[in-house]
């Protein structure tokens, strides 16, 4: 489970022109959104200004459930940046729509983490301006 250390503010996630959309209406919404070609239906995350299928530059925001599967994760046992206690995990979770997306667990230890464990999304405000995407145990 991801916890950071008192005082010290933890990095920001990088906000470019083609991630702004995704963050605006994270924040907005409190509801995670992927990007999905207008054309071929395609969704993709990281967000991008042309379809990585057909090309398109027809994109636009759709909810997701928010609820997926760990597909892989690292436990991190040394600091990558002094914000962060150690131990904790990165996961990389694969959402019913078949999106994959970088994150942090809320409610539970890296050593409880498996391959396939049910997650569902979690909206961290851990900036004023800016909430995280995080996860938790999917409610069975």
């Amino acid at each position: 489970m991801v916890q950071y250390n008192e005082g010290i503010t933890p990095p920001r996630p990088m906000v470019d022109a083609d991630s702004l959309p995704f963050w605006k209406v994270l924040q907005e919404t409190k509801q995670l959104h992927f990007q999905r070609c207008g054309d071929c239906k395609e969704l993709m995350h990281p967000p991008r200004p042309v379809c990585h299928k057909c090309h398109s530059f027809n994109m636009e925001w759709v909810p997701t459930t928010g609820k997926g599967k760990i597909y892989s994760y690292v436990v991190y046992h040394r600091p990558v940046h002094p914000a962060f206690k150690v131990p904790y995990e990165v996961v990389l979770v694969e959402l019913d729509e078949g999106v994959r997306i970088v994150s942090n667990m809320i409610d539970c230890e890296p050593d409880e983490i498996y391959i396939g464990m049910p997650v569902e999304v979690v909206i961290d405000q851990v900036f004023e301006d800016l909430p995280l995407p995080k996860f938790k145990r999917q409610n069975t």
